[in-house]
């Protein structure tokens, strides 16, 4: 069990640096917001970025990412700034990770993979979401063996280092993958109870919560199931599904909060998510939340999409629900303070939104603040429709009067 604690029991808080390229297929802004995101997965993993470096090249170094300059660069700043750890956006080979040792010696060397990995594992609550962690961490780890275990033999703990410890340390592949296919077949036996829940399950409408990580989907969650669901400013602040039978107009149906979808989401993280995954696959209806005061909202939407795609789910009916109202800034009104909006400001954004190319590209568009409550019940509205429809669909003669059973909302 990959069970090494992530931060070090010194007080002192983790610093890492971060590296990233602006290259043919990526523009400077493009690597800035990237980076921005990179600076708050170290900080959901418990570190603070003290420094971030960029270099424009048209494809990373094979041998090191960064060229030899920018190496350079690196390494002197680190021998007057003591760091920690030294974060790259973007996947290492296993070659780029050993030379980067080599060079900066004791420091911590980080890919974007192996940083979402890690706060994965933090996150993970149930024997579940634990063992699918592992088993994606146990793959990833797998084509790095042969200088992996030096590595990790040096490393004092922190983020980064939720994995194989000094204790494992002669661990060979044939073991490795002993355990790869022990986590398999217990996966596979956790996955026929979920078959077998999701089965018992199918007599009420699915409704699946979808979107980019830490656009307010468990926020939106409590505020439609009208009970408390764990929710936070950090990015996969949920990973573990959770399910909660919701009534709208006498109708029932259950709403299930899934994973957050993020850019180069590693792909052993998907592969072992498969069944935490089934819940959005076999959803009848899906609510894509887009966070509208994003910068790059657009683009999170088309990561979204392509990961749904890649799922088999890419053709439910969708209600694309764009949320955070509230701190929606028009690019003519900079200086508003988001946090201090007001009802004429939240009626305002709504107005322009409502007159926008968003509302027009599909069918069905929402505008909503779940923060503040805010054109909830247009959703419900919206929602109501929906569910309505695939619920007569399944029970053609259903009669609610009838049907007193249904009438209940709570946990599932």
């Amino acid at each position: 069990m990959l069970n090494t604690p992530l931060l070090s029991t010194s007080k002192k808080q983790e610093t890492a640096i971060l590296v990233g390229l602006i290259t043919q297929k990526q523009n400077a802004e493009k690597t800035k917001e990237y980076l921005d995101e990179l600076a708050f997965l170290a900080e959901t993993a418990g570190a603070i970025t003290v420094k971030t470096f960029i270099q424009r090249l048209n494809y990373p170094d094979q041998k090191t990412f960064v060229g030899k300059g920018k190496l350079e660069e690196i390494q002197t700043w680190i021998t007057m700034n003591p760091v920690d750890t030294v974060i790259f956006d973007d996947e290492l080979s296993p070659s780029q990770v050993r030379n980067l040792e080599q060079t900066f010696k004791d420091i911590k060397v980080l890919d974007r993979s192996l940083l979402i990995l890690n706060i994965f594992s933090q996150r993970a609550q149930t024997d579940q979401a634990k063992r699918q962690v592992e088993l994606a961490q146990y793959q990833y780890l797998l084509p790095r063996l042969t200088r992996m275990w030096t590595h990790l033999s040096r490393q004092k703990g922190g983020i980064g280092m939720r994995g194989p410890g000094e204790k494992e340390l002669e661990t060979d592949k044939r073991i490795v993958q002993d355990r790869i296919a022990f986590l398999k077949e217990k996966l596979d036996k956790i996955d026929k109870q979920s078959i077998t829940r999701r089965k018992e399950r199918s007599r009420l409408v699915r409704v699946s919560l979808v979107g980019y990580t830490n656009v307010g989907k468990s926020t939106l969650m409590r505020r439609l199931a009208k009970t408390e669901v764990f929710a936070e400013n950090k990015l996969f602040a949920t990973i573990d599904s959770t399910v909660r039978k919701v009534v709208l107009g006498n109708i029932p149906f259950l709403l299930t909060d899934t994973v957050g979808f993020i850019r180069k989401l590693p792909t052993t993280l998907i592969e072992s998510f498969k069944s935490t995954l089934d819940e959005i696959r076999e959803a009848d209806i899906l609510i894509h939340v887009v966070d509208i005061s994003h910068g790059s909202f657009e683009e999170q939407i088309e990561i979204v999409n392509t990961d749904l795609a890649e799922i088999g789910a890419g053709n439910k009916p969708t209600v694309l629900v764009f949320n955070k109202l509230d701190a929606y800034q028009p690019e003519s009104e900079e200086g508003l303070d988001d946090h201090l909006a007001t009802s004429e400001d939240l009626e305002k954004n709504l107005a322009r939104l409502k007159k926008s190319y968003l509302q027009k590209n599909t069918e069905h568009v929402v505008f909503i603040s779940a923060e503040k409550k805010e054109n909830l019940e247009e959703l419900r509205k919206i929602l109501l429709q929906l569910v309505t429809d695939k619920h007569f669909q399944i029970y053609p003669n259903w009669d609610p009067k009838q049907n007193p059973m249904y009438d209940w909302q709570g946990e599932a």
